[in-house]
């Protein structure tokens, strides 16, 4: 069996996959697709966020309780007086075991939250120092095309188009959603330290728009997390073995003579 020689991440040009070594006769070529460092940081993000939206949720029960005079109001969803309907109500605290635990959640909360903002942070820098972030960052010189060819990626997933979007290292729909996460992250840091600091960062408090909206901001990005989660899962799964190998080995696997995933400068 042929061996593979390794590849230093400085070899590979950020804006495209490149076959690892191509051995005649062979059935599949190996092309190196994610850093190390994408790799790390996006295995180390996974366990902050989660633990952040964890304990998060233990913080806002005492919102959620009726003595607080509150009502869930950072939950609630309707127009005007009318409730729709509220998140997280006491009959979910209770079914999932997370009432009374604030003190809990205040502790995890203040103390991952240094450990996401640096994993982020140091996200932002690598792509910026590396030059990844063509890849990632949708081309704002023609939006209107970008956002065309996002719309044909949902399609495509949802089957409602036959025609496969050009393969790339990251499709349009991705690079939106990607940078999205990206925005999103730096809401929640803004907003996150706005509540935790309003009186001696009242300006950051101010600049979100006082107190309760800081809270509300705080709130619906991470349910705008949540969201991207499920789908990220899902389109994981859709894609298959091979795609989430990539993200853990760094390679992805395709057939032989194949030119790999096609990346080009927008």
């Amino acid at each position: 069996m042929a061996t593979i020689p390794h590849l230093p991440d400085e070899a590979l040009p950020a804006d495209r996959t490149v076959p690892l070594h191509v051995v005649p006769g062979a059935t599949i070529d190996l092309h190196r697709k994610h850093s190390l460092a994408v790799r790390w940081m996006h295995w180390i993000n996974f366990p902050l966020l989660f633990t952040m939206i964890y304990s998060g949720l233990l913080i806002y029960w005492a919102d959620s309780i009726p003595a607080s005079g509150h009502l869930s109001a950072v939950y609630r969803v309707g127009f005007g007086h009318w409730t729709l309907f509220r998140l997280f109500p006491q009959s979910w605290y209770a079914a999932v075991g997370m009432q009374y635990k604030v003190p809990n959640g205040l502790g995890y909360h203040f103390f991952f939250m240094w450990l996401f903002a640096l994993n982020g942070i140091a996200y932002v820098a690598y792509l910026t120092i590396s030059g990844e972030w063509r890849t990632l960052v949708p081309p704002l010189n023609d939006l209107g095309k970008a956002l065309r060819d996002a719309w044909g990626v949902v399609l495509f997933d949802l089957h409602l188009r036959k025609e496969e979007p050009r393969r790339k290292k990251y499709n349009a729909a991705q690079k939106f959603a990607y940078t999205g996460t990206i925005v999103m992250g730096g809401v929640m840091l803004v907003t996150g330290f706005a509540i935790y600091k309003p009186t001696s960062a009242h300006w950051l408090t101010s600049l979100c728009g006082g107190y309760e909206m800081a809270r509300w901001l705080h709130f619906w990005t991470t349910m705008a997390f949540l969201g991207f989660f499920v789908i990220h899962v899902v389109q994981v799964v859709m894609a298959g073995w091979n795609n989430f190998r990539s993200m853990v080995t760094g390679v992805e696997v395709q057939p032989a003579g194949r030119s790999g995933v096609e990346e080009v400068h927008d």
